[in-house]
Order: structure tokens, then C-alpha cells, then sequence
């Protein structure tokens, strides 16, 4: 049996305090940030060029090359929220948009899952990005997106799992 007291409300997450029942009868606290899930596309623009994004990491102080990706609204499905966030990142629209696999970003803290998708029959526009946001889309070889991991060039953890993981599943 756990409580949670919320410490902080913002516009995106909630920071609490679990209090955890222990089968010994003890308690236990834990920090943790309530996040209301995520989406991460691999957007294809063919079979061998990805659309990444420059995006500037005001948190690590950095500009990361990472897929695109956003934050889900307050009970947005899933589906409808990587539409959005590829349309306004990219500028691309996505003849195909199928979800591929969906993890835990950083479960000893963060509640936040993520879902990934790959999206597919690209069709270009432009970009509506969100105030204070500084993303350039950058279509990159598949080989070289995969080069990059390898060399730790792309750092972002969602954008290393998307990758691996497309990678893997188109391979077979």
C-alpha cells in the first residue's frame, strides 16, 4: 500500500512523495515525478534516410540530434499525439503511423512511458513549433543515424532505443 503526496503541480509534470508500506511493518519514502507519457517517431523519409531533429537542451545545456518527439496532453491518445508532434517538429505528415513498442523512460523516478512509432509515405509541410522551442529537422543516411550511436553522437536515450530497435526489426 502506498500514498502519494504531491508536492509541486506544473504545466507538464506533478513532483510527489510516495510513502510505501513495507511487508515488515516500516516505511519508506520515494521521490518521484509524475510525467503523463510520451511519444518518439522514427519518421522515414525513404528506406535508407531518417528525419532527425536538432533540438536545444536548455536541462543539459546542449543541442542533441534526437528523433522527434513530445509530450502527451492530459488524456490524448497516444496515436493522435505522435501525429501532432511530427507534424509540428518535422513539418512532415505521415501516410503511415504504426506504434511500435512502448518503455519506461527512467522508472526509479519518473512514471513517464513512452511510446514509439515509426512513421512511413512522408508527405513534407511546415513546422509549428511551441514558444521556446529550437528544433531543426536534419534527414540523415540510416547508416550514418546508426554510426552515430556507436560513436555517441546521439546521446538521447529514446532516440538510441528507437533506432537500435528499428534497426534490429527492419533487418529481418
Amino acid at each position: 500500500m502506498s500514498q502519494r503526496r504531491v508536492l509541486y503541480v506544473g504545466r507538464r509534470i506533478q513532483l510527489a512523495i510516495d510513502s510505501i508500506a513495507l511487508a515488515d511493518g516500516g516505511c519508506v519514502e520515494r521521490e518521484v515525478v509524475v510525467h503523463p507519457g510520451a511519444v518518439a517517431i522514427i519518421p522515414l523519409v525513404d528506406a535508407d534516410h531518417v528525419c532527425l531533429v536538432r533540438n536545444r537542451r536548455h536541462t543539459v545545456g546542449q543541442t542533441l540530434l534526437e528523433l522527434p518527439a513530445g509530450t502527451r496532453e492530459s488524456g490524448e491518445d497516444p496515436d493522435v499525439t505522435a501525429a501532432r508532434e511530427l507534424a509540428e517538429e518535422t513539418g512532415y505528415r505521415a501516410g503511415r503511423l504504426r506504434r511500435l513498442i512502448e518503455f519506461f523512460v527512467s522508472p526509479g523516478v519518473l512514471t513517464e512511458r513512452m511510446f514509439l512509432y515509426v512513421a512511413e509515405g512522408l508527405t513534407p509541410g511546415g513546422q509549428s513549433l511551441d514558444a521556446g522551442e529550437e528544433l531543426r529537422p536534419e534527414i540523415v543516411p540510416w547508416q550514418s543515424a546508426l554510426d552515430m550511436v556507436e560513436a555517441g553522437v546521439i546521446q538521447d536515450a529514446k532516440s538510441i532505443v528507437g533506432l537500435l530497435y528499428w534497426d534490429r526489426l527492419r533487418r529481418r
